[in-house]
């Protein structure tokens, strides 16, 4: 297996990592995403282990990406990071894909998310700045709005994502999460406001205009998408909120999968074992495989 990362200009002062692995250059683009407070390694270690390179092995190009001021971006997030989730969608998103076209010409991607990076995927394809042709999405523990309610909820969301980090973000102008060993990368002061109001409100409304992300989703043709969270992740992919972004957006080629003993895996995950357990490659993994098969096969 081959790997390589490519860096991609994204302004005159930023620049976006995009980890590509390979053992066939030809192979079908996979394009995957993290979620809030990480970056592209929740999809691979350093040993050459998890999703990206299992994947690659199975014959796909996998390109992962690093949002910007992320894991192998440059710079880093800092108090001077003024982007936000609207340059992730027209700027970041649209130079990530544009790359992968370039490399691979404008063929169908598959594409896989974890956590927020799924929601980012599905407003994007809302009003793609460069078209995508996108055959099959699987989604590791996304979700859009935590509706449960729980004392682990209360404590992850009301306190820390709300209160505990709003107070650090305006003691010293953003939120530097892996220092504070809330997650594993950092978020800018307007990223984290936007994802914030994501995640309380009840309707999927854009910042700005009031755009509505899932009425403009349920009037969309999607691609195949598959749903997985793991049976403990009682917050942030909990089964509960992975299943309501499934029907928040409409779409009657989805599938939802609660990765369980119960249900015929080998272990109960959570929202970060389900990428990063030993076993996954050989349990739900292989499910992620035959859902692009099963897409490539019968392409809508």
């Amino acid at each position: 297996m081959q790997q390589e990362s490519i860096y991609i200009p994204v302004t005159p002062t930023d620049t976006l990592h995009l980890k590509r692995f390979y053992t066939d250059k030809g192979g079908a683009p996979v394009f995957l995403v993290h979620g809030s407070i990480e970056n592209g390694h929740i999809f691979y270690s350093k040993s050459g282990k998890g999703f990206a390179p299992f994947l690659a092995k199975q014959g796909h190009d996998v390109f992962v990406a690093d949002l910007r001021g992320r894991g192998k971006s440059k710079p880093s997030i800092s108090s001077r990071s003024d982007f936000g989730l609207t340059h992730t969608l027209q700027e970041d998103f649209p130079a990530f894909i544009s790359k992968i076209k370039e490399l691979k010409g404008d063929v169908p991607q598959y594409w896989g998310a974890h956590s927020w990076g799924g929601v980012l995927m599905l407003a994007y394809l809302t009003s793609p700045i460069v078209a995508v042709q996108v055959r099959a999405m699987a989604f590791f523990g996304s979700k859009r709005r935590i509706s449960i309610w729980s004392l682990k909820r209360l404590l992850m969301i009301g306190v820390v994502w709300n209160w505990f980090s709003k107070a650090v973000i305006a003691a010293i102008g953003w939120l530097p999460a892996k220092k504070l060993r809330i997650g594993s990368d950092s978020e800018t002061r307007l990223t984290h406001k936007q994802t914030l109001e994501w995640v309380v409100r009840k309707k999927w409304l854009d910042w700005k205009d009031c755009f509505n992300y899932a009425a403009a989703l349920q009037q969309m043709h999607l691609p195949p998408t598959l749903y997985l969270t793991g049976v403990n992740d009682d917050v942030l992919g909990h089964p509960t909120v992975v299943e309501k972004l499934m029907q928040e957006t409409g779409s009657k080629n989805s599938a939802f999968h609660v990765v369980s003993k119960a249900n015929g895996n080998l272990h109960n995950y959570n929202h970060i074992s389900l990428l990063t357990h030993a076993d996954a490659p050989k349990d739900h993994f292989l499910q992620v495989v035959q859902w692009f098969k099963q897409a490539g096969a019968f392409a809508y």
